[in-house]
This record gives structure tokens, sequence and C-alpha cells, in this order.
């Protein structure tokens, strides 16, 4: 929980999101158009979308399966008979003068999703509901000093709304949901999750009470954010002006709000509209749509393990720590990489040369596991050859540092540098015996308390033997002769 500290006391923030998660479909909701992103404008765009006289809605069957996917992935109930209505309202990228969406029952109920917070802990937030509805198109207001355009690609395409309840109670927690919802689509291969590309938006509903308070403040909506990173600032920026509203004595009206990325702050677009305002009624151009429990079950069949169960099996399969397995499972590609890597050898050690080692060099290059110029299979002789202590840890950085440059496998590396590891006892033994004669003084010193030299002896050795000596090793002769 994230607490605000007022002038007058302590007060919560009261989160809930509502994300719009753009269906991976080859056409739209209710026509034949494509749907693929980056079109020149208006040229995707049928009949149905342009809201002729006369043209009837035909429902995709392939948004459909995607969303009852999507609700088996999010535990959540499966409603075998919903209804599609018509939201009404004008704006100017919105030809029919109304969305075909869902209200009173949609196509998904309540589910849940656990977050994976960052000191380690976990809890869960529920989801109030998914359902299914067309997008509008998009208005362009920086084509023309004068003129607005409107670009009706995006009209249509099928979108699937999940709200949460209002479970949340911190910019981190909103984060973590957003990034838990965002891999479970991408798991599931229902939405890309691209926020840049607006294939997933979402919407803030924050709310400020007096700590300890069970009665809810009344809410803002912060309307469109495209980026985690916006969401958690914009929540941090809203709740600390609604606090200092309440705190002046004044009142929050609820509204819809935007985030200024320019200048961090959230800006009043309108008041909100309540659900009464929208004028729903079931669509007349629709039937019911309802769904065979068979047709439930056949895609109940296909689920992929999803992030939870991944992280619960990386635990348990291969040892690591909760931390460690949440990294690794947060993209499906990382996951696919690290068991790559991990298979038949040292679990531990793969999942640290993915997380730390791999994953720095790739974001320093500005590139992802995908298209990681080392391979799965090339980390793993890697991390095979500390295993079986060809090579130290430390030299393994120097081979990976050549593999990023070069792509040369590892043993390669390893044999035409001379990199191979000194495990023979009797050369380990008369490096460190030239080292100590060498440093009569220093023995002297360690022998008479100053147990820090240890680690001068060791660094003194690794340096005769050009960082090749086995570090096990060679402390354990060292302990030996300078007992």
């Amino acid at each position: 929980m994230s607490i605000i500290q007022g002038t007058t006391g302590e007060w919560e923030m009261v989160i809930g999101l509502e994300v719009h998660a753009q269906v991976i479909s080859h056409s739209k909701l209710f026509s034949g158009a494509s749907a693929v992103f980056g079109a020149a404008p208006n040229a995707q765009v049928s009949l149905v979308d342009a809201a002729f006289p006369g043209m009837l809605p035909v429902i995709n069957e392939k948004c459909v399966e995607q969303a009852v996917r999507t609700g088996l992935g999010l535990k959540a109930q499966i409603n075998l008979t919903s209804v599609f209505d018509r939201k009404n309202y004008f704006y100017a990228d919105l030809p029919a003068g109304y969305q075909i969406s869902q209200f009173t029952q949609p196509i998904v109920g309540k589910g849940e999703i656990l977050l994976d917070l960052a000191d380690g802990s976990s809890r869960t937030v529920g989801i109030t509901r998914l359902h299914l509805e067309q997008d509008a198109g998009k208005s362009m207001h920086d084509q023309s000093p004068n003129e607005t355009f409107v670009d009706l690609n995006r009209s249509g395409v099928a979108l699937m709304e999940i709200v949460s309840e209002p479970d949340m109670r911190s910019g981190e927690e909103a984060g973590a949901y957003l990034k838990k919802l965002r891999a479970i689509l991408r798991y599931l291969g229902t939405c890309d999750g691209n926020m840049e590309e607006g294939s997933m938006r979402c919407d803030v509903n924050l709310s400020m009470r007096r700590v300890g308070d069970p009665v809810l403040g009344t809410r803002c909506e912060i309307k469109n954010v495209n980026s985690i990173r916006f969401v958690q600032q914009a929540i941090e920026y809203e709740s600390v002006r609604q606090v200092e509203v309440l705190e002046s004595g004044g009142k929050i009206v609820q509204e819809t709000r935007l985030w200024d990325t320019s200048k961090g702050i959230t800006r009043s677009m309108r008041s909100k509209e309540d659900a009464h305002d929208y004028r729903y009624f079931p669509d007349p151009d629709l039937l019911p749509l309802v769904l065979d429990p068979a047709f439930v079950e056949s895609i109940k069949a296909t689920l992929p393990e999803l992030p939870d169960e991944k992280k619960a099996r990386f635990i348990s399969d291969y040892g690591l720590k909760p931390y460690d397995a949440s990294v690794l499972v947060a993209e499906k590609p990382s996951a696919d990489y690290f068991e790559k890597v991990a298979k038949g050898r040292d679990g531990k050690l793969a999942a640290n040369w993915v997380t730390v080692e791999l994953f720095g060099a790739l974001n320093k290059l500005g590139k992802t596991v995908e298209n990681s110029p080392v391979s799965a299979e090339a980390l793993g002789e890697l991390v095979g050859l500390i295993s079986d202590q060809t090579i130290s840890g430390r030299i393994a950085k120097e081979v990976f540092e050549e593999m990023l440059e070069s792509g040369k496998a590892a043993a390669q590396i390893v044999e035409e540098k001379g990199l191979k590891q000194v495990t023979d006892t009797v050369a380990i033994e008369q490096a460190i015996d030239a080292i100590l004669a060498a440093n009569a003084d220093k023995v002297a010193e360690y022998k008479s308390g100053k147990d820090k030299l240890f680690g001068f002896f060791v660094g003194q050795v690794m340096k005769t033997t050009g960082g090749k000596a086995n570090p096990a090793m060679l402390n354990e002769l060292l302990k030996k002769k300078l007992a």
C-alpha cells in the first residue's frame, strides 16, 4: 500500500484499471476488412466500418475464440450467453454515432490476476469482466493547423476491454498488474501488448480516501495512457493533486482527465459520463451470442503453460529464487531461451547468465532475446564449460564478450586463446610457492592476524596464471600453505 502523508493525516489510493487490448485477428470484429497495423490512412475501411446505410455487422468467430481464450487464461467465468449493445455517443471518428460493445451481459465474468511485486511478495487483483467491443477511428489533429483529419482504419477493430476490481493501492501495483496482464495476453497469443502502437491502452480510475475509511472517494478517470511508466507517473501526480484538493476543503469532481506527457500532469477533458448517458440498448442487428460448452472446452484444451504455472515449475525444477523465475517468465521468448540454456545443466547458473550477463548485454545493444547475437544453444555450451570447470566464471565473461562480437562458439574461443582453466594441483602449488616466496613480509603479516591479505595472495596467483587457476583449488591449496 502506498500511503500519502498529507497535512491533515494519511491517505490511501484506490485504483482500478480498464485495459483495451486489441485482439490478434486478421479481420475486424464485424467486417472482413483487414485489422493489420500500419496501413495508409483509410486503406482498410469496409462499408460496415464507415457505417453506410443498410450495412449489417457479422460476428468474427476468431475474435470470439480469442476473448474466450483470454477469459480462461484469467481464470475467469465464461458466460455461455452474452449480448452486444449499442453505446451511443457522438464523435467525429465514430461514423455510426454508436459503438457496438457489451454492457449488462459480457462474454467473460469475474476472474483474477496474481501480481509479482518487487519485494518478492504477491497479491491477487480481481477481474470484474472482459467484454468485446469495436474500436473507434482516429482523429488526427497534427496534420493541419486548421483542420482535423479522420482515419477509419481502426474503426471496427476488435477490442477486449478488461476491467479490474478497485483492488490496487499503489502505482507499483498498477505497473505489476499491467506487466502480468500483458504477459498473459502474449503467452495466449490473443494480443501483442504493444502499447506504443496502441494495441494495448489503459484507463486509470483513481480515488483517494483516509487510511482506514471503508467508503470509496470520488474517482477520476485518466484516459488512454499508452505506457506502463506513464501509468505510474500519472497515478503519482493525480493522487497528490486529489489530496491537495481535499485537504484545502474542495471536492473531487468525477471527470475524465488526460495525462500530459510533456508537462507531467493530468488535465481535465470532460465531466465523466455514467452508463445511462450512453443510452445502452441491445443491438437489433445482432442476436445474443450463445456458446456451445464443447467450444469452450476445445479452447481450454489448447491453453499454453501460463506465466504463474511456468514460474512455479522453474522454482521447483531448476531451484530458482522466485524473483529470478519472475524475471524469466515475464516474456515467453525469455522463458523459452532460458530452458534451452538450462537443459541438462545447472539451472541456477543458467538463470544467472541469462538474467545478468545476457540481458545486460542485450540492453546495451538495444536487442531482444529473439534477435540475440548469442543463441541459447551457444550460451548453454558456455555454461557447460563453467560447470565442468574447463573455464572459470571470470574467464567465461571474457569468452562471452568475444562470442557477442564474433559469433564464435565458446569452445572454439577457449581453444584458440588457450583459456582452459588450470586444474593441475602441482602447477597451482608452484605458482603459490613463487608468490609466497616473493612476499615473505606479507606472509608474516598474514600469520600475525592480517586475514585480509589472503585476497592479495589469491589475486597475485591469478595474475601469474592469467586468471586460469581453478578458484576453488587455489583457495584450498593457499589456505594449507598459509596454515
